[in-house]
């Protein structure tokens, strides 16, 4: 048996091939976990949306861009923005990046990375710090 774990691209091709086979939205969506089990369980709730584009004509698969979505930015940018100018705020980042406080701030806690002494980096814990926790972890 393979391990062909389908993505959102090829699930919606085969459901415009299921619309053109005159199925119903159920029917394809049954085929789909019938031949991927759990990996196509995310599309339960989509086929009935999916068919009913097609019928529009809309057979485009790729998401849409939404409106007010924010711009999606590489940790490179963060990384070249922290090395060029180390004391900037997160308000500042956002604005250099052109992404919202918040993205940022994600983007920051994911890399563990803290604004310490005006200067970002990499957040570590002290050696007895890292004791202390464990001691706590084994009492609780």
């Amino acid at each position: 048996m393979s391990k062909f774990g389908p993505n959102k691209r090829h699930l919606r091709e085969l459901l415009i091939y299921f619309f053109n086979l005159k199925k119903s939205a159920v029917e394809a969506r049954r085929l789909l976990v019938e031949a991927y089990n759990k990996a196509a369980l995310r599309i339960q709730n989509t086929c009935g949306e999916w068919f009913q584009k097609f019928k529009n004509g809309d057979f485009d698969v790729e998401d849409k861009d939404r409106s007010g979505r924010p711009k999606i930015y590489e940790v490179v940018e963060l990384d070249e923005s922290l090395e060029e100018d180390s004391p900037q705020t997160q308000k500042e980042l956002a604005l250099t990046l052109e992404v919202t406080q918040q993205a940022v701030l994600h983007r920051l806690k994911a890399l563990g990375i803290i604004h310490k002494h005006d200067n970002w980096m990499q957040y570590e814990l002290k050696p007895r710090d890292v004791e202390r926790r464990l001691c706590i972890s084994e009492i609780l």
